[in-house]
């Protein structure tokens, strides 16, 4: 068993890394045309709007919530005076509210994509593999912070300890192997959406128009409309 902790918890991350980086990579050289969600809002755009708001906005607080409470010590929050009770309070409230909008937003995503035909039709073969691990991710994730808040483990001393463990490439495999079940299980479950990501739709992320916040705005006119505004005659050239 002892083997097994290592190669799951100690290079198993590594390896999911190493195809994630890769696959990255090939994807923008083979197929940078291919890196958008391939919109079906022609196809169907009333759930779209319910569905898509919903499932990206509580994605973006589920990140956020990943990074700190992975990434920030407990000792800090110590330091900080901000009291446990308070954090786990925050993490429950925030963190079950971001989880629950993201979890509804997939379910209605994937409802959007089952009734209606042309956009099931569209559906690649990653996508039927992704879509049930991000779900499954999504899901376990919920369970954890529904049922870690009650204090009986202690996350910020196990996984996330671990899981800064691995960029001083000194993997602390006890903290992981000795975490919950239900911990692991959606750490198996996030390594494996993260092996899939370069290789479905998700790959989209990194294609996010940011510019497009800071881009002036571009005015447009009707060129009918400059030819009414001209008595029906064309402008003049």
């Amino acid at each position: 068993m002892r083997h097994l902790e290592i190669a799951v918890w100690g290079v198993l991350p590594y390896l999911v890394l190493a195809v994630f980086a890769a696959g990255t990579v090939w994807r923008f050289r083979h197929d940078r045309f291919g890196l958008t969600t391939r919109s079906s809002q022609v196809h169907e755009s009333r759930l779209l709007a319910v569905g898509g708001p919903l499932f990206h906005y509580g994605l973006l607080f589920v990140i956020a919530g990943h990074a700190v409470g992975l990434l920030v010590p407990e000792s800090l929050t110590v330091r900080m005076h901000i009291p446990e009770s308070f954090y786990r309070l925050n993490a429950l409230v925030v963190g079950g509210l971001a989880g629950a909008a993201c979890v509804s937003g997939l379910a209605v995503l994937l409802w959007r994509r089952l009734r209606t035909r042309a956009v099931r039709r569209s559906t690649s073969r990653s996508d039927r593999v992704v879509y049930p691990v991000l779900a499954a991710v999504l899901l376990a994730g919920l369970w954890t912070t529904l049922t870690g808040s009650s204090g009986a483990y202690d996350y910020r001393l196990g996984v996330s300890v671990w899981f800064r463990s691995l960029f001083l490439l000194q993997p602390d495999v006890p903290a992981m192997a000795h975490a919950p079940l239900t911990f692991q299980v959606h750490g198996l479950l996030a390594m494996a959406l993260f092996a899939l990501w370069p290789f479905s739709r998700l790959v989209h992320a990194f294609a996010a128009p940011l510019g497009y916040l800071t881009r002036p705005y571009l005015v447009y006119r009707h060129r009918g409309g400059a030819q009414r505004a001209a008595g029906g005659r064309p402008p003049a050239r």
